[in-house]
């Protein structure tokens, strides 16, 4: 946000900055993120199927419920941009900002992936991060963000204009369309906001800016997620590569990620639930 000064100070300018903030969706009463089922299931889980995501492109998988897949640096440096669906519904789709509202603005260990309304239920958990050592740095960024959209050709034309079609927008778009064999004008709207896989992002700290800087992630890097639903997973290796420089262009060095899919013995899973849809009555105040 840029600070226009076109209003005088008032008085008590003070005290009402003064006021100490309040966390808007204190999430105690959320199931708590029980480490041990979780990790009971990794040690006992073999893979079941890999896939290698090409530069500048994206591809879909599926996880069902009660497995795990990871994301993973082969290469060199290189972010992506996730987006899940309901396999069985993808009307029903991730929610990055409830997500970020619920846990901050990037995401690791022991945090979950929230859909969209009205079915609002975690969808994913994280299970593993081995970028959990890089926290926040002196700029205020951190890793893994769901702040920031997707690059998107759209937004390219109205900064650039140019057209650009391998953004991550248009990447999803075709890795959704080739999915469902439908064309993409009938399924571009559920292309979502996402999950910046190994993006490295904050805001400036004079105009509140969003900003991306290089990314720490190396080869064998990796994030790992638990599926608590079904899932549609699609996942984009964005050309912007580790986003030190720019994105929306052919500019960058990009590499492919991969992506790891796992299924942990039956008896390992023995105290887990799948999550069910949001139990709100959608009365909306109509008797």
């Amino acid at each position: 946000m840029k600070i226009i000064n076109q209003s005088p100070e008032p008085d008590d300018a003070k005290s009402r900055r003064g006021i100490k903030p309040v966390i808007s969706y204190p999430i105690d009463n959320l199931p708590a993120y029980d480490a041990n089922i979780y990790q009971s299931a990794r040690e006992n889980m073999h893979l079941i199927e890999s896939i290698i995501i090409p530069p500048r492109d994206a591809k879909t998988f599926e996880v069902p419920a009660g497995c795990f897949f990871r994301i993973i640096s082969v290469e060199g440096p290189q972010v992506g941009d996730l987006n899940l669906w309901n396999k069985h519904n993808i009307s029903e789709r991730f929610f990055s900002g409830k997500t970020r509202a619920l846990y901050g603005t990037h995401v690791s260990t022991g945090d979950r992936l929230y859909s969209n309304l009205p079915f609002l239920r975690p969808m994913a958990t994280i299970t593993h991060d081995t970028l959990d050592w890089y926290g926040y740095d002196e700029d205020g960024g951190s890793v893994h963000d769901v702040i920031g959209t997707r690059c998107d050709p759209y937004t390219h034309v109205a900064l650039n204009n140019k057209e650009y079609h391998y953004c991550c927008h248009s990447n999803l778009c075709r890795a959704l369309s080739n999915q469902q064999q439908k064309p993409i004008s009938q399924i571009e709207d559920n292309v979502h906001d996402v999950l910046n896989v190994f993006m490295c992002t904050g805001f400036t700290k004079n105009t509140h800016q969003y900003f991306m800087k290089a990314s720490p992630v190396r080869p064998d890097d990796f994030i790992e997620f638990f599926a608590e639903i079904d899932l549609l997973g699609g996942l984009s290796a964005c050309p912007g590569g580790d986003c030190s420089s720019s994105h929306s262009s052919d500019e960058a060095n990009c590499y492919p990620l991969k992506v790891e899919i796992f299924k942990p013995s039956a008896d390992s899973l023995k105290q887990w639930t799948p999550p069910k849809i949001n139990n709100y009555s959608r009365g909306h105040g109509y008797s």
